[in-house]
This record gives C-alpha cells, sequence and structure tokens, in this order.
C-alpha cells in the first residue's frame, strides 16, 4: 500500500472557528504564533473517528475510558518509550493543566514547597499557588547552543519544606530533550531529599531532534516510578487540545491513592470525543506523526537560522517541540511582546514564563505563513536599531556642538 501524504502547506482558515489563537488578533493585521496549538487539520483517522461516534448521536455521561483505548495507551508507551504500564497506573484526566494543579495538591500540605525551573510553562508557576503551596524556582542555564538544568543550585535551592520537584520532559518553551544521565540526576536528588517527582511528558512525542530520545523519567527505574507522577496526552502531537483528554501515570499506589483524592468530585470526566480523539490518535495517527515531524523540523531549521541572522536576537537549538525560545535581550527592547505585537507577529512574552526579555515563537503552521512572520520580525528589528543609533548619533552631534559653543 503506498505512504499517504499529509498536507501541512495549506492554510486552514480558522477565523470564525472560536480559536483562542486566532481570535485573540480578531480584526488586526497580526499573525498569531503564541499558545501552543498548531494550525494543522488533526489526523484523518481522527476526524473519521469523530464523525463516526457523532452519527451515533448520543452524548451522554463517558466514566470510562472505551474499549481498546487504554490498550491503544499502552501500546503506544511501550512501543515509543519501552516503558511497560499497568492498567491501573492511569488516571484520567479532563486536561494536561488539571492534572498540574491536582499533582500539586499531592505534595505535602499547604505551605509546603514545590520546586521547579525557570523559564517554564506558566501553569507550573501557578499550579503550585492554586494549591496553597509555594512556588520555588531555579533558572536554567545556557551551555553552548543548549539550555541546561543547574543541579547544585537546585539542591542549594531545596529547604526542609520542599515536598515536590516539577519538571517538563520535553521542555517548554526551551525545547530540551533531557538526556538519561539529566534524567537519573533528578531522581538522586528527589531521592536524597525525598521529594516527588512531577513530571509533564506532553511533548513526548514532538522529538525532533533524530539522534535524540524521550525517555519517560519514571522508566527509568522501579525507585523513579514509586515517586514519581508523569502526564501525557494526545492532545499536543495531534493538535487535539481542545477536545480535553489527558492522563497520568502513576505506579505507586499509594502516590496514585493521593492523587486521586486530590482530584476528588472537582474534577469531571474526560468527555467522549476528547476519549474517542485520542484512541484513533494512538492507534492510527503514526503515518501522520512521523510526516508532522519531518515538517516540524524544516520549521525548526528555518526559525533558527533567521532568528540567529537577525541581529540582536538569538535562540539555542530546539530539540523537541513546536516552540522557539528567543533572546531579544541584546535589542534593548523593553517589552518584546508588544513590540512584536506591533510589528504584526503575536508572540508569547516571556516574563510569563519568569524570564522577561524573551519571547517564545510558535513553529506549528504552514512555512508560508512562518517566512511571512519571520521577515515582519526581522524588519521590525532592524529598524527599531537603525532608529536607535540615528538618535545616538543626533546625541553625539548635539553635545559636541554643545561642547564647541560652550
Amino acid at each position: 500500500m503506498a505512504e499517504a501524504i499529509f498536507d501541512f502547506d495549506s492554510k486552514v482558515d480558522r477565523s470564525g472557528t472560536d480559536s483562542e489563537k486566532w481570535d485573540k488578533y480578531h480584526g488586526r493585521d497580526i499573525i498569531p504564533l503564541w499558545v501552543a496549538d498548531m494550525d494543522f487539520r488533526s489526523p484523518p483517522a481522527v476526524i473519521s473517528a469523530l464523525h463516526e461516534r457523532v452519527e451515533q448521536g448520543v452524548f451522554g455521561y463517558s466514566t470510562n475510558p472505551p474499549t481498546g483505548l487504554v490498550e491503544a495507551v499502552m501500546a503506544h508507551l511501550e512501543r515509543d518509550f519501552a516503558w511497560h504500564i499497568e492498567p491501573e497506573w492511569l488516571v484520567w484526566l479532563p486536561g494536561l493543566v488539571c492534572g498540574l494543579n491536582v499533582l500539586c495538591r499531592t505534595a505535602g500540605v499547604a505551605g509546603d514547597e514545590i520546586i521547579t525551573f525557570t523559564p517554564i510553562y506558566p501553569p507550573f508557576l501557578s499550579a503550585p499557588v492554586l494549591s496553597e503551596r509555594i512556588t520555588v524556582t531555579v533558572p536554567l542555564k545556557q551551555g553552548g547552543n543548549r539550555w541546561l538544568a543547574d543541579m547544585p543550585a537546585l539542591e542549594k535551592a531545596i529547604t526542609p519544606r520542599t515536598r515536590m520537584l516539577l519538571i517538563c520532559s520535553p521542555h517548554n518553551p526551551v525545547g530540551r530533550v533531557w538526556t538519561r544521565d539529566e534524567l537519573q540526576q533528578f531522581v538522586d536528588i528527589a531521592e536524597r531529599h525525598d521529594l516527588t517527582i512531577g513530571s509533564d511528558d506532553i511533548h513526548a512525542g514532538l522529538i525532533l531532534d533524530e539522534k535524540s530520545r524521550h525517555i519517560p523519567i519514571a522508566a527509568l527505574s522501579p525507585e523513579a516510578a514509586r515517586r514519581t507522577i508523569t502526564l501525557l496526552a494526545p492532545s499536543k502531537t495531534y493538535n487535539i487540545p481542545g477536545l480535553g483528554c489527558s492522563f497520568a501515570v502513576i505506579a505507586d499506589p499509594v502516590l496514585r491513592s493521593r492523587f486521586k483524592k486530590a482530584a476528588g468530585r472537582i474534577v469531571p470526566h474526560v468527555n467522549i470525543l476528547g476519549y474517542t480523539a485520542a484512541k484513533a490518535a494512538y492507534r492510527y495517527g503514526e503515518e501522520w506523526r512521523q510526516q508532522l515531524i519531518a515538517y516540524l523540523r524544516g520549521n525548526r531549521d528555518l526559525v533558527m537560522a533567521e532568528i540567529n541572522a537577525t541581529p540582536g536576537l538569538s535562540m539555542a537549538h530546539v530539540e523537541a517541540t513546536y516552540l522557539a525560545w528567543i533572546d531579544t535581550r541584546e535589542t534593548g527592547i523593553k517589552n518584546p511582546g508588544l513590540f512584536f505585537e506591533q510589528a504584526g507577529v503575536g508572540l508569547s512574552d516571556g516574563a510569563d514564563f519568569g524570564a522577561p526579555g524573551f519571547v517564545r515563537l510558535n513553529f506549528g503552521c504552514s512555512r508560508i505563513l512562518l517566512v511571512k512572520a519571520l521577515q515582519k520580525m526581522r524588519e521590525a528589528v532592524v529598524s527599531a536599531g537603525q532608529s536607535v543609533n540615528m538618535a545616538v548619533e543626533n546625541m553625539a552631534v548635539e553635545t559636541n556642538g554643545n561642547v564647541q559653543n560652550g
């Protein structure tokens, strides 16, 4: 059978579809490359499965995943990550951010600390606070052309009140795929300080570097699994975040019981269409995913080349995700999010991630649109630089004239 060819180049018109990403700039000439959903149509198998389910016509309560979904998830984890799990380890959730908030409630009691790295996906910073815990942050550091976890700084920041280490793997927004050695260091630190590990692996299916491989931290060893809550979802990989289907993998029965108790009756069930889409994605979406990754890899390379060639902008290599973390500090721009918005490109401002002076760009879009956005960004930065240089030259001339006149 011939391989299907999926189209990622054609623009999908998302206006009038109640899209958070696009409606933010409704009526304005701004290209939205901010919130992390892609502009591509979801896999045909997912769309077909949803049509079939809708045709059934009854949308009652759903309390359990449909037949075959648990098996599909288990097969996916075994195939892609060599991670064998048991069915009872799965706890289904209506969203990953919901899961972050629940897992923070499993960490000690009110007033205890949860530690994480910055820059980080904003709910990592708010979930502990909303759970009456204290957020402690440790900055990532740059080493060569990649971002690194500062392990000594992490261990130094841990106190007797620290109860959980919260990691993002792969990391949003810097695009790191943590190595086995780095993950083992996280585990070693957690064991020394008796910390629970919360790991958001939602981008695990989007590894762009062919030599890199996602390793779930809980898959390192039985010891790691006993203290880890892993959050996963098909939403980012298969572009179905609006359907709300996620899950936690928790091997330890005591930790799993605490997680379920924290969820209580305030966390609703997954809706039936979310379950349907997840099952189709994990069962039949692999060919689409492989072609998506190849396309995103091309977009990543384009963004890196253009950003690093633009005066004052720079970014490290992106190993995973469809997100570029761009350093604007050398430009002197005070509010880069607003600056690029006024230039016609909507990005996420780094201040929300705990790192002012940066912006996050979502390159999960058609290449034609991406080229247009990068051109707008380059022109805006070059123009701003010329204005600054002209102002400096004028000041020099005025100062020199004043000295001569004096």
